[in-house]
């Protein structure tokens, strides 16, 4: 039988037990599909915990799989108020363990498995007959390896931070300052609030992982004075930085950008933009920032540097997988049109499940935040939804698994005074941090049409909201 078949013996291997890769787990089981969960880290959410301090700008209602919740309500499990705003730890706490531990998921979990390699057993990434008959064989960390019938990756982008160059590369004196460099949100007010208590912290990056660390060194200057706060923005896009302000549908989202807004125009934090650092040096017990700030050199000292830039998926260890990416955004081929940066900057995705999410290598699925590639914003809602679709088509149900809905909340950015017409698509050039893609533009390219006219000369792009 093809590896898909619901009758193989053998399972489906889901690489990462965060909240995909478990929601994964609850539809195959339901599915009635064999499974094994393999995540690198100690415990479920292992990389969620590192952010677990960071309050999520999505209510518990998004952030729950509706599979996930039927097998923890049978159980007896009571959901948390579906409009509070909750905590990467307490997602790990309240949802991640209890569904680890449940009698469906925990036989089949496996910690501390860092998978290194897969491919088709028996056979490298050049060779084309019988591949679909052959099981993938998936190497550990430990030596270990085990053969699945078909592959999801869920193992996200947390490990694998863009660096600090504009060019996406590290620049020069980045790996010799790793030690007061930190990348995606630390905790600098509790665990590395010694780092930079008092201390005059550069800030890079222009999201919302950016407005969070910005707004917890702002409350860490509440507590002590001496602290400084530099935020170095590598485009200059206007108003639209700051998100979609009181028009996103997600208050708490649209209110991270209304607070740095407010801090940046009381003088509580320094806005450098357009600013790009060019190296970075040792400086006594400081660093030497050297970059360009509007077109001319300038130079920084500062005692820490956090780079929020977002990440990129690691491919590595899919190196023997045949891979059907898009060549800049390292999403997956057939999603990247709908969440390409340069082309879409509204708060909508399109619909889109196995189909889009689908590889050359058959059987092989990246999905979460991980099938968007460098593309950002990702909302877990739109993973449950991937997972779902992918569960489906491997147990043969493909009325299911082509039924694809996903009803996701606007950014509001689209709808900001002076960047597009009530009436038009909503696109433009878009930085490193902006949400997804224009739907309507998108259902007339698919129909054949030109389309609303997004692109690189219509509007200014819109900032990650």
């Amino acid at each position: 039988m093809p590896a898909s078949s619901p009758r193989s013996e053998l399972p489906v291997a889901i690489i990462g037990a965060g909240p995909v890769g478990l929601a994964a787990a609850a539809h195959l089981h339901e599915y009635g599909l064999p499974f094994v969960i393999l995540e690198a880290g100690a415990e479920p959410g292992a990389a969620m915990r590192q952010w677990g301090h960071v309050r999520l700008f999505s209510p518990w209602r998004y952030n729950i799989d509706k599979a996930a919740r039927r097998l923890l309500e049978d159980a007896g499990w009571q959901a948390p108020d579906p409009d509070a705003l909750p905590t990467g730890g307490e997602i790990v706490d309240r949802y991640l363990a209890p569904l680890a531990t449940h009698m469906a998921i925990r036989p089949h979990l496996r910690l501390n498995a860092r998978v290194t390699a897969l491919g088709r057993k028996g056979m490298d990434k050049v060779r084309s007959e019988g591949r679909a008959e052959r099981p993938f064989e998936i190497q550990l960390a430990d030596g270990a390896s085990l053969d699945a019938a078909a592959v999801i990756d869920a193992s996200g982008t947390w490990t694998a931070p863009n660096p600090m160059g504009a060019g996406g590369l590290p620049v020069p004196g980045e790996a010799d300052c790793a030690d007061r460099i930190a990348y995606g949100i630390p905790d600098v007010l509790e665990r590395a609030r010694a780092d930079y208590a008092g201390k005059r912290t550069l800030v890079v990056g222009s999201g919302h992982s950016a407005f969070n660390v910005l707004l917890d060194l702002l409350d860490l200057k509440d507590d002590e004075p001496g602290t400084e706060i530099l935020w170095a923005v590598r485009r200059d896009t206007g108003d639209s930085l700051f998100g979609g302000g009181a028009a996103d549908a997600l208050p708490a989202r649209g209110d991270l950008g209304i607070r740095t807004r407010a801090a940046v125009d009381s003088g509580r934090l320094t806005l450098l933009r357009p600013f790009s650092v060019r190296a970075v040096s040792r400086n006594g017990d400081g660093l030497d920032v050297v970059g360009e700030l509007n077109g001319a050199a300038a130079r920084q000292q500062v005692d820490r540097i956090v780079v929020a830039t977002g990440f990129r998926p690691q491919l590595d260890m899919l190196r023997e997988v045949r891979l059907g990416l898009d060549p800049w955004l390292e999403a997956v081929t057939d999603l990247a049109p709908l969440i390409d940066p340069n082309l879409h900057s509204c708060g909508t995705v399109r619909p889109h499940g196995v189909r889009e999410l689908s590889h050359p290598e058959p059987d092989f699925f990246i999905a979460g935040m991980k099938s968007y590639g460098r593309a950002p914003t990702f909302l877990m809602t739109t993973g449950y939804e991937q997972v779902r679709s992918i569960a489906a088509s491997l147990a043969g149900d493909h009325e299911a698994a082509h039924r694809v809905e996903l009803d996701l909340p606007e950014t509001g950015v689209c709808s900001l005074p002076g960047v597009v017409e009530e009436s038009s698509c909503c696109g433009g050039p878009a930085p490193e941090d902006v949400d997804a893609c224009c739907v309507r533009d998108m259902d007339a390219k698919a129909a054949g049409k030109e389309g609303c006219g997004c692109g690189p000369d219509t509007v200014a792009g819109a900032s990650k909201g």
